[in-house]
């Protein structure tokens, strides 16, 4: 494995960096406190070629490789202190954009992928119910089969972006007796009768992206909106979590690179007891914890990406840095409240929100208790 970069990836981090801190940042502790999702600053993200980094040219996209992909974004999460901004576009191209590409027609991935690359349609993902979170396959939507299509009836709850959507990648199952192997994908566009999106969830963290309910009532879905043949949805599911796991927290680290950054200088200028807090081992400690994270996320992170390069299965890679990629932010942001003390708990700080944000990390994409199960699997267990 071979992590070094030309200087032409790292020039595109520094631009990233420059863009997010330039265009991206302005007026978020009010978008924050009132989850306002900001439509401009993602199209100004597909502008840049955020949205289309993974995706082939023909389509829309800059065919960037996976790590130069995972290091653009780990860029934008340093230059962009909206985690939610960036969550909302991580879920789009990983869990909408990826499964298209590699399990949509050449009609599907001509009608979609441009306008989801150039911002002009955002895209949901629609597994979760209200009874089936972890145990996903469990799920109660029915496609019953009609003339020219399938008729959808169920609803889907906590996905990202659904307030919002213009489409929705949505699993249902054609055959209830077939348990998972009855699982079959659809894509369902906003305005088609019987679709129906539900309004914005308030939650703790990552609070400018929306989040809500699809609903689908005797919706129509044509044939050549099926995504893949009847009964693979549990294949295209597993294939766009593998990604999204692989890929989603690259952020993160760009994240915990800035947390770091700040927590050093805060803890060379504030001074008590006569000298630099820093000084205190106490403190130190704290930061040379946050550094340790950092190192070994990144390596992680660089890993699995370097897997899907070269095309070799990642499922445990990938459960691995889910894992340990979204409890090193949580712990980061404690130890960086930690270390700017009364003014680190304050809103006006900034700091604060970082760890609100980084709790979901350990939700969404198959929660923490999640990845361990996984992983034991994998092991034998």
């Amino acid at each position: 494995m071979d992590f070094s970069w030309s200087e032409e990836q790292l020039e595109y981090r520094r631009a990233v960096i420059e863009f997010a801190q330039g265009e991206l940042n302005s007026g978020l502790r009010n978008r924050d406190r009132e989850c306002e999702f900001s439509r401009q600053n993602w199209e100004k993200c597909a502008e840049f070629g955020i949205l289309g980094l993974a995706v082939p040219e023909e389509l829309g996209g800059t065919d960037s490789d996976i790590l130069t992909t995972m290091l653009v974004m780990e860029g934008l999460g340093y230059g962009c202190r909206d985690n939610g901004l960036v969550f909302a576009l991580n879920a789009q191209m990983w869990s909408v954009q990826m499964p298209i590409v590699n399990f949509g027609t050449p009609e599907q991935k001509q009608r979609f992928l441009p306008g989801l690359c150039k911002g002009k349609l955002i895209g949901a993902h629609g597994m979760t119910e209200p009874g089936s979170g972890s145990d996903a396959y469990s799920l109660r939507t029915r496609a019953a089969r009609v003339d020219g299509g399938y008729s959808l009836t169920g609803s889907k709850m906590f996905v990202t972006s659904a307030p919002v959507c213009d489409l929705a990648v949505v699993f249902a199952t054609v055959d209830p007796s077939k348990g998972r192997w009855g699982i079959t994908a659809f894509i369902v566009e906003r305005g088609t009768p019987g679709f129906d999106v539900g309004g914005d969830m308030e939650k703790m963290g990552l609070r400018t992206a929306p989040l809500g309910e699809l609903v689908l009532q005797d919706c129509f879905v044509p044939d050549r909106n099926r995504l893949g043949p009847e009964g693979t949805g549990i294949s295209i599911f597993n294939s766009s979590m593998e990604w999204e796991r692989s890929c989603i927290l690259a952020s993160h680290v760009g994240a915990m690179e800035y947390q770091l950054e700040k927590a050093v200088q805060y803890a060379r200028d504030r001074r008590q007891f006569g000298q630099p807090i820093g000084k205190f081992q106490s403190v130190s400690n704290r930061i040379a914890d946050m550094k340790v994270r950092l190192e070994t996320a990144r390596l992680m992170l660089y890993k699995v990406a370097w897997l899907k390069k070269m095309n070799r299965p990642a499922t445990m890679e990938a459960a691995i840095a889910k894992l340990y990629l979204s409890e090193c932010f949580v712990q980061s942001s404690m130890d960086a409240i930690g270390v700017h003390g009364g003014y680190g708990y304050m809103v006006e700080s900034e700091v604060e929100r970082d760890l609100r944000d980084a709790i979901g990390g350990t939700i969404y994409s198959g929660t923490s208790d999640i990845q361990k199960t996984i992983i034991a699997c994998l092991l034998g267990l």
